[in-house]
């Protein structure tokens, strides 16, 4: 098993989550059960698939989860950009949570790719 905590794409992901909480703060109130929730769920998405990656056994679960929290990454990135065109938030107020969404997408992507280009054929 892995230790998610020496992950450099954990802990940029879990400053990512923090700055989520943060940024949805300023969302509408009429949006807690609709895009603030989702952005919530997104992001903890995001660190809890690499968690829970590193603590199987077989690498192509390992992948496959760190594939899926990539994915989530992404989803992410979208629900901000919505956030920016909806009027939630100015591209200002979203610019610092933005970079360190895509300085962690480079860095897990970085992995999956390396992890892609290692698999083996049976696992």
């Amino acid at each position: 098993m892995r230790d998610h905590k020496k992950l450099r794409a954990f802990e940029l992901a879990d400053e990512v989550v923090i700055l989520i909480y943060q940024l949805t703060q300023k969302f509408p109130s009429q949006e807690m059960y609709g895009l603030t929730a989702q952005t919530r769920r997104a992001a903890v998405s995001v660190t809890s698939n690499i968690v829970e990656g590193c603590s199987r056994e077989s690498q192509s679960e390992y992948f496959r989860f760190l594939e899926i929290a990539y994915g989530s990454l992404r989803e992410l990135e979208y629900q901000i950009n919505l956030a920016i065109k909806l009027g939630f938030i100015n591209s200002q107020e979203a610019s610092g949570c933005l970079c360190k969404i895509e300085e962690t997408l480079k860095v897990l992507g970085s992995l999956v790719l390396s992890m892609r280009s290692r698999r083996q054929p049976k696992d």
